[in-house]
């Protein structure tokens, strides 16, 4: 049995609750605004520290494919193909929770991160530099 996917309308990020297929069209998707290629910002967070972990891009089919195989699956600018985060790495996210923000412009993702971390450098999340403020 698949998850159902519910959306709510208080402005901040609105939460997806659950996720499911509706029939053969796919998961129930709000009306997101994507940009003109067809992307949508979307920001992976630690679901249990609050660590952002990384930023990449999704496209529809690719949230799509996150809602249905509850791993977080983007669309790579570069080589123009999805990609499963983990999948050569073995360091998956396991979704737990989808919010988009009131402008429906931004996805944030809540994860559970299974391996060493989220960056490709080895790092545990992408934002481990810092800029030094005066």
């Amino acid at each position: 049995m698949g998850r159902q996917i519910m959306f709510n309308s208080n402005c901040r990020f609105n939460s997806v609750v659950e996720y499911a297929k509706k029939g053969p069209g796919g998961a129930m998707i709000p009306e997101l605004k994507y940009d003109e290629r067809g992307l949508i910002p979307t920001i992976v967070q630690d679901i249990k520290t609050g660590d952002v972990l990384m930023m990449a891009y999704m496209n529809r089919e690719s949230l799509e494919r996150t809602t249905q195989i509850g791993k977080t699956c983007f669309w790579s600018r570069s080589r123009q193909q999805f990609w499963v985060k983990g999948e050569t790495s073995g360091n998956v996210q396991l979704v737990k929770e989808i919010f988009y923000d009131c402008d429906n412009d931004t996805l944030l993702v809540k994860v559970e991160q299974v391996g060493k971390g989220a960056c490709h450098t080895g790092e545990r999340t992408c934002f481990y530099r810092t800029i030094e403020l005066k």
